[in-house]
């Protein structure tokens, strides 16, 4: 069974940036002109990420059973997903039996956007994008494998990286940038690393960023009071509230109006900052 690192950040995980810089020097060293970025089998941010958590590629693509893992070292598999979690619930009926399982999910904090003139090549300087990645890009995930989470063998990394998105300057709009087709993510750096190894981890959900602590919730609450506390949308407030009383980490104690209603179960209210 894994084992939580103890800190006072929602980053509860210091990644190993000199790890992770000789994975991007595996990965992107390689020749990649115009016609190699996204045209590889693998991208490049899930090929970055496979050798920065095993350097090692003998502990790549391990067939187990009728599926292939990304990773098996030492009775463990690690699994890079970028989207689309549903794809994986064959995968993890058939792992979870016998191993311990991660998925390692990456979340753009920064991203830098470069466009590719499709005609001559040429490739923009970065300009950076006003939307920075939060722990709740993953909640839509969860939801889709929402019945396995409460497996005690599941777990989850949370990877933030600073990376450069290429589009190629093909789409629909004046500019050709509005429905442009994306190709490629080039990771740059590792910012931090966030964990979710058992089901009262999920409370991570409903922490500030800054020191780790549950929001000041008061005695009940609604998806609207929660979208407000934490500065998130109605739709990542009400997806939050499901999976913590799916896991039974809420307690639903009927509707004020037409929200329904919530409290923390009391065993968690004294532990409440």
């Amino acid at each position: 069974m894994k084992k939580k690192d103890q800190t006072t950040t929602l980053y509860d995980r210091q990644p190993d940036e000199t790890l992770f810089q000789q994975a991007c020097d595996t990965i992107i060293g390689r020749q990649r002109g115009l016609h190699g970025i996204g045209t590889l089998s693998e991208k490049t941010v899930h090929a970055v990420l496979k050798y920065y958590y095993a350097p090692n590629e003998n502990y790549h693509e391990i067939k187990i059973g009728s599926y292939v893992a990304d990773i098996c070292k030492e009775g463990e598999i690690y699994e890079i997903q970028t989207r689309s979690f549903n794809t994986m619930r064959a995968k993890l009926s058939a792992f979870l039996t016998d191993y311990e399982v991660t998925i390692v999910y990456p979340v753009a904090l920064t991203k830098y956007v470069r466009w590719i003139d499709p005609s001559t090549g040429e490739i923009s300087v970065p300009r950076k994008s006003p939307k920075k990645g939060r722990i709740y890009d993953i909640l839509p995930e969860l939801y889709k494998i929402k019945s396995f989470l409460s497996n005690e063998h599941l777990h989850f990394e949370i990877c933030f990286i600073e990376m450069e998105e290429y589009k190629i300057l093909d789409g629909w709009s004046k500019d050709k940038k509005k429905g442009a087709t994306k190709t490629d993510r080039i990771p740059k750096s590792i910012c931090g690393l966030v964990t979710l190894y058992e089901p009262e981890d999920y409370y991570k959900f409903l922490m500030k960023n800054s020191d780790g602590k549950l929001q000041h919730l008061p005695p009940t609450f609604t998806s609207k009071d929660i979208a407000l506390l934490l500065s998130v949308n109605l739709k990542q407030a009400q997806l939050i509230l499901h999976l913590l009383t799916y896991l039974e980490l809420l307690q639903p104690i009927g509707k004020q109006g037409r929200l329904h209603l919530y409290q923390l179960p009391a065993l968690r209210k004294s532990q409440q900052v």
